[in-house]
């Protein structure tokens, strides 16, 4: 198969697996987007609901096209970097069950701190060896820093969860 080829369906396969986790955390948090969230005192910058989806819908693409350019580079960093995107999907995922569906907006918080980090090192890494990845990973990890500001201040302003 032709490299055009391989890197087509690995970016496609990468962006299912995105939307499959992504499908999985918004069923696993149902009940707390209906019963708990609404409840909670919020930042005044938090978007309508309806924003969420789209925006996630957009990054799950980004994300998942990087992915498939991280697995099929020709960099001797490849599994690094292809570690460090699997992580921050882990991490990802995990943020939906900590703050949602453990309704606990501290361990979210350090998820998403954590986050942060895992995203910004894959940043650094994929704009040295594989450029169109890391482009991909910056809308991504400004979403992400904004959502750390969200669940710090719900944090703040609702308490830790336990």
């Amino acid at each position: 198969m032709k490299r055009a080829q391989k890197r087509l369906w690995a970016c496609i396969f990468f962006t299912a697996l995105c939307f499959a986790v992504g499908g999985l955390s918004g069923w696993l948090q149902t009940s707390s987007l209906r019963e708990w969230y609404p409840l909670l005192e919020k930042s005044a910058l938090t978007p309508p609901g309806v924003v969420f989806p789209i925006v996630w819908s957009l990054l799950y693409l980004c994300i998942g096209i990087a992915g498939g350019l991280t697995a099929t580079s020709e960099s001797s960093l490849r599994r690094p970097m292809l570690r460090l995107w699997m992580a921050q999907l882990a991490f990802n995922f995990a943020w939906s069950l900590l703050f949602f569906t453990f309704r606990n907006p501290f361990l979210g918080l350090l998820d998403l701190l954590t986050l942060d980090a895992l995203v910004a090192r894959y940043l650094y890494r994929t704009f040295r060896h594989e450029r169109p990845a890391g482009w991909l990973f910056v809308p991504y990890l400004l979403w992400l820093l904004f959502a750390t500001y969200l669940n710090g201040y719900v944090l703040v302003a609702n308490g830790t969860g336990f």
